[in-house]
């Protein structure tokens, strides 16, 4: 990797030296990522992950606190202005005492009903009440453990209505001029001690689903079923009406300490810095040093392209790739909103906000210039503590190595990097033998000692 870095540099030096590591299309790049994700693993597992978790379900925690309007994907609560649900719609919280069966939830070796409380809303559809439901029953269980919200029935059990099953729609459900409402609580009249069933209208035909608010005007010919409107309602224009950036600044506001402890996890070196990440940044220093590379910014751009937006980026906007969890499209956008604010933390160009700046400029008008001293400093800490060497390096390396040989298919993954040496193998030796770096660790030599032990084979060494 070092020497791919090199030559990476070496490509970009005499162009735009600032636009290296910008994407990930080269094989070093590739490679580096991967790398950074299995060093940093232990960090993330022992300091970062629970800021990110508590980031995630804080977020889901608000969304839910609000209506959610389930065919346009439209939120009451979000800080994403595109995903804002900007009309007024009533509605009342709820609890629902769920009824669940033996040993569900994780509740092994139990064998009798258990009451557990639900929190919704009585303007959620059925499934997204089910959704809810889930998480209350199922909060100790990964999402991949837990059963599919389409493989269950809500059955509302009253003591005059008897048991009823709930759907999103059903012959009940209210159709007029070709625009059919997806059932909810309401709907159902759940919650007001009234047991009943709404009235559908039995109109035919083809319809345009709705539920909290119609997004559209009335389809021509009714011959359509408008599932997808939030793919093709019209961008809105970039300036938002204060009313609606008050609502965005307040579910902000509600957030914050999440994200500031998100970031403070991410960029301080309190703790000791992962050696990776030093031995990296050493390396950047050092390449720019050898190609006469003077300008800071262009070293800040290396180690934000290569770490910051290369793997925690990522993992900001990812949550599902770090935890069992599902991410609802609502809570992707907010993350979205975060990760934006991250990136822009990292630049180095001064944070102007205009009229016209994006909303999420505009909600953390007031973080990012702090964000960006963050990063400055992380940079500047890094840079003054002790060098990593690269015997360190190995060392934590073959640590790491060591702990993963009883991983799953971690045999088959080798196999299968063995099998592209093999194609390319005489060319690879001559490359090891003849690059400084593999001459000093006797690369090719190591490699002709995996060969031998893969396929048996004699080997003057």
């Amino acid at each position: 990797m070092r020497t791919l870095l090199g030559d990476l540099v070496a490509h970009y030096v005499h162009r735009n030296p600032k636009l290296m590591l910008r994407r990930t299309e080269t094989m070093v790049e590739k490679l580096l990522s991967n790398w950074l994700s299995i060093c940093l693993y232990a960090f993330l597992r022992e300091v970062a992950g629970e800021p990110l978790y508590m980031l995630f379900r804080a977020i889901q925690y608000q969304v839910d606190k609000g209506p959610v309007d389930a065919v346009t994907g439209k939120a009451k609560r979000t800080l994403n202005d595109s995903r804002l649900l900007r009309e007024d719609v009533e509605f009342q919280p709820l609890t629902l005492m769920v009824l669940v069966g033996p040993g569900a939830g994780g509740a092994a070796g139990s064998s009798e009903v258990q009451r557990v409380p639900a929190r919704v809303l009585d303007t959620d559809t059925i499934t997204q009440v089910k959704e809810k439901v889930l998480d209350q029953v199922y909060k100790g269980t990964p999402f991949s453990q837990r059963p599919s919200v389409h493989a269950l029935d809500l059955e509302w059990r009253s003591g005059l209505a008897g048991h009823l099953t709930l759907s999103d729609e059903d012959l009940t459900s209210v159709t007029q001029n070709h625009w059919k409402r997806l059932n909810t609580l309401q709907h159902y009249k759940v919650g007001l001690g009234i047991p009943g069933q709404g009235q559908g209208d039995g109109e035919e035909g083809g319809v345009c689903l709705w539920h909290l608010v119609k997004a559209t005007e009335e389809p021509e010919g009714a011959k359509v079923r408008c599932s997808s409107l939030r793919e093709r309602e019209p961008a809105r224009a970039k300036a938002i009406p204060e009313i609606y950036l008050t609502r965005l600044l307040s579910m902000k506001g509600t957030l914050q300490k999440f994200v500031d402890d998100t970031f403070q996890a991410i960029l301080s070196v309190n703790r000791p810095i992962p050696i990776a990440v030093k031995y990296l940044f050493d390396l950047l220093d050092e390449l720019a040093e050898k190609h006469g590379i003077e300008d800071p910014g262009t070293l800040h751009i290396w180690k934000t392209n290569s770490l910051l937006l290369r793997f925690w980026v990522n993992a900001l906007k990812n949550p599902q790739l770090i935890f069992d969890v599902r991410v609802s499209d609502n809570v992707d956008a907010i993350l979205a909103v975060i990760a934006q604010t991250f990136i822009d933390s990292c630049t180095t160009s001064e944070h102007k906000v205009g009229r016209d700046s994006p909303v999420n400029k505009l909600l953390y008008a007031r973080e990012i210039p702090r964000y960006k001293q963050m990063v400055e400093r992380y940079y500047a800490d890094i840079r003054q503590s002790s060098p990593a060497s690269y015997q360190e390096m190995n060392s934590a390396l073959a640590e790491l190595s060591g702990s993963y040989t009883s991983a799953p298919h971690c045999l088959e993954a080798l196999q299968e990097l063995y099998n592209h040496i093999h194609r390319y193998y005489d060319q690879i030796i001559s490359a090891l033998e003849e690059d400084p770096v593999g001459q000093k660790l006797q690369l090719a030599c190591r490699l002709q000692q995996v060969a031998a032990l893969v396929e048996n084979k004699v080997t003057d060494l």
